[in-house]
């Protein structure tokens, strides 16, 4: 039983930590205190000068754990070879939890993301959902776009302001909620955003910037709502979209 613990607690913990790469935004992370830093990798062959230097000098100020690889290893942690620049940083977000966290509120608003692929789409909705009346983000680790640099940058500093529930695939949770309405942004929809009274609970589900939501997760949405387009104008950049969901009253 003990054991059982020790597995849920350290599964906990590694669920919590998200992978960053690259010079730049590691001198960035290092510099902001209020971010819990795990571990700093980098690669052996990396020479210590320049923004090596600065990193390593914050890392020893902050008493950080840091860890040589080889290059190709580095890789692998930073899952980036092309753009890691030989380093990467583990750091302890307490707002990046398991999906199943949500069934303990007992209220929210919070919006599913369904295949979202481009980085700053999602780093500029992190920023409007944060910025306005969302709870959280529901991000599926499947066919998305991973928290990066990029993302990091588009969300302009609020990534860490915000919940982000992680799940494999949107299903996950969208079959396992509780008096909970779900509705699924359509462009077909006859009720608009205008339309629909706030229920305790509820998920806007928004799809991929070029084909939508899909079929699977498109019948697990009881409910249907568009954003009222004037002009002829046929859709918004999913980001705007989310931006006017966030600030729904």
């Amino acid at each position: 039983m003990q054991d059982s613990q020790e597995y849920k607690n350290k599964k906990a913990f590694f669920d919590s930590v998200i992978t960053l790469y690259g010079r730049n935004v590691i001198i960035e992370v290092l510099q902001d205190s209020s971010i819990e830093v795990h571990k700093l990798h980098m690669a052996d062959s990396n020479k210590t000068d320049g923004a090596v230097k600065t990193i390593l000098a914050l890392a020893k100020t902050r008493n950080i754990e840091v860890t040589y690889h080889a290059k190709n290893a580095l890789s692998r942690i930073s899952k980036n070879a092309k753009q890691d620049q030989g380093v990467a940083i583990d750091i302890i977000s307490k707002t990046y939890q398991n999906v199943q966290e949500i069934k303990k509120l007992k209220r929210y608003k919070l919006i599913a993301l369904d295949g979202i692929q481009n980085p700053q789409n999602l780093g500029m909705i992190i920023r409007s959902c944060a910025a306005g009346n969302i709870d959280g983000i529901i991000l599926p680790k499947k066919s998305s776009a991973k928290i990066s640099p990029l993302v990091i940058k588009a969300s302009a500093g609020t990534l860490f302001k915000l919940a982000i529930y992680f799940c494999n695939t949107l299903g996950e949770i969208l079959n396992d909620v509780e008096d909970t309405k779900v509705y699924l942004l359509s462009s077909h929809a006859k009720n608009t955003i205008y339309d629909i009274k706030m229920d305790e609970k509820s998920i806007f589900v928004l799809g991929n910037e070029s084909d939508g939501v899909s079929s699977d997760v498109e019948a697990l949405c009881k409910d249907s709502i568009s954003i009222p387009m004037q002009r002829g104008v046929e859709s918004l950049n999913v980001a705007v979209s989310a931006s006017l969901i966030a600030f729904m009253a």
